[in-house]
């Protein structure tokens, strides 16, 4: 296997389209959605890259569906926890969100990430 390498910051015309989200959970006109994979094993259970996506909230209340650890590269996003309590993440901050964890994601402008996925 050899090391891979990419930019944490690809021109645009490298990022594709994706449909990670939902329609119905963009909050504002604006339903871009992009994403660069780094790195995809075939079976996808191992995915990287990074994605870009204008303001969207998602709830999780039966769990976020996959491990993730995220960077922020740039815009925010603030997780609520089911007892009320939120964090918000904005453009340096490294996180990780637990498969099963209760949540509800919003990004209320567009953010780009830095994403590593076990499925």
């Amino acid at each position: 296997m050899t090391a891979q390498t990419f930019r944490l910051n690809p021109d645009p015309e490298g990022m594709t389209p994706s449909e990670f989200t939902g329609q119905g959970s963009f909050t504002t006109s604006d339903k871009t959605e992009m994403n660069l994979f780094a790195y995809a094993a075939e079976d996808e259970s191992l995915l990287s890259g990074v994605w870009e996506c204008a303001p969207a909230r998602e709830e999780y209340p039966d769990g976020y569906p996959v491990h993730e650890m995220m960077h922020v590269i740039s815009g925010s996003v603030t997780l609520t926890h089911p007892d009320g309590n939120s964090e918000t993440f904005t453009a340096g901050d490294t996180f990780f969100i637990p498969k099963g964890s209760p949540c509800t994601w919003e990004n209320t402008e567009t953010m780009r990430k830095f994403y590593m996925i076990a499925a």
